[in-house]
């Protein structure tokens, strides 16, 4: 195991940014996931961690050694690729057993290595099988065997559950977590799915156009998101967002509708003239409509669109000609062409400067 350290890392191609230099220290033992959506960067910073690219600036250090211009078999890593990469020509043992053959390893130390790993990941009646005659799950599962039996220092995934359907990518994240767990090696996992990111991870850097977009444990960038696209990013379904602007003595208003809200619930809002304000669909409440009188946070919402999804229901509403998106119980909800009322949750909402993209800080209150 080993602290991986990134010190001002950064990528180009010639006069292209894809990572912006960024400081980042990876703890002994933990795993931590590079989030964010296609060409954000985090596929590259995998890879220059690798050394499957070279680094532009700054310095990598694994286990307190610089490995900026060491070879990627040198470096104490072991990589699972999405596409899985094994042989098709040869045995399951045989794909497991390469990496250690090269080494030059004794043969009973391999046999034993290689029994070992099969044992923990259930493939020891498949050793003889070729890839094509495996689930997907399966060959999954000889990937990642196959970099255990190195015994690295750093495990990396570059998106290895992206192939698999959905009730086997639940399945294989319970087993990466059970594995991460029994082996206590450094991980770094890279995925664009926030349901993986959010299960599997201590910490998770969510990435934007090469730029770390914020760093922090699931529930962190959940709860107090640092900017815009994070908070759009992380959540599903997405969080709602409405600009807004001051209203006299009223409070604030949308400049597009009859949205208003009295104030902003604490949000230092100085010398500001917009305010992008985020409410998260889970944050929103169905209530009676003859219990909002005299409440601030109680609106009147149209019901435009009813998606059940089992044990919940999105409502696609319309209030005070806003669009917004409410998750409710799947059970019984209210159906499209139907008024309800609805109350906001002012403790947690969020709150942006536009031009920033920044979330706004909450004055602190003595």
């Amino acid at each position: 195991m080993a602290i991986v350290s990134l010190q001002q890392i950064g990528k180009n191609y010639g006069s292209v940014t894809a990572v912006h230099e960024f400081d980042l220290t990876i703890n002994d033992g933990e795993f931590l996931v590079l989030l964010g959506p296609s060409g954000c960067g985090k596929s590259t910073t995998l890879r220059m961690i690798a050394g499957l690219e070279s680094i532009s600036k700054g310095t990598l250090e694994i286990g307190g050694k610089v490995m900026n211009a060491v070879d990627p078999k040198d470096r104490g890593v072991a990589m699972v690729f999405q596409n899985y990469a094994l042989y098709p020509h040869k045995s399951v043992f045989d794909n497991m057993a390469m990496a250690l053959k090269l080494q030059r390893v004794p043969a009973d130390e391999i046999q034993r290595r290689v029994g070992g790993v099969a044992d923990m990941l259930g493939l020891t009646d498949f050793l003889e099988r070729k890839p094509a005659a495996l689930s997907g799950g399966q060959r999954q599962r000889v990937a990642i065997g196959r970099a255990i039996v190195r015994t690295p220092e750093v495990f990396l995934f570059d998106e290895p559950l992206s192939n698999l359907d959905a009730k086997l990518r639940v399945r294989m994240r319970m087993e990466l977590q059970q594995l991460h767990e029994r082996l206590g090696v450094t991980s770094i996992y890279v995925t664009h799915d926030q349901v993986e990111a959010m299960t599997l991870a201590d910490r998770i850097v969510i990435m934007d156009s090469g730029v770390v977009a914020q760093v922090g444990t699931p529930r962190e960038v959940y709860d107090d998101p640092a900017t815009i696209f994070v908070a759009g990013f992380i959540g599903s379904p997405a969080m709602n967002f409405i600009n807004i602007e001051p209203a006299g003595d009223y409070g604030w208003k949308s400049k597009d509708s009859s949205f208003a809200i009295s104030d902003l619930n604490g949000f230092d809002t100085a010398d500001l003239t917009s305010v992008t304000l985020g409410i998260r669909p889970e944050d929103i409440e169905v209530v009676a409509r003859d219990s909002k009188t005299g409440d601030p946070w109680c609106f009147d919402a149209d019901i435009r669109l009813a998606e059940l999804l089992g044990a919940d229901a999105l409502l696609n509403l319309s209030v005070a000609g806003e669009d917004m998106l409410v998750r409710v119980g799947g059970v019984d909800h209210p159906e499209r062409g139907h008024q309800i009322g609805i109350r906001i949750a002012p403790a947690r909402l969020h709150a942006f400067n536009p031009d920033t993209g920044k979330a706004l800080p909450r004055i602190q209150k003595h």
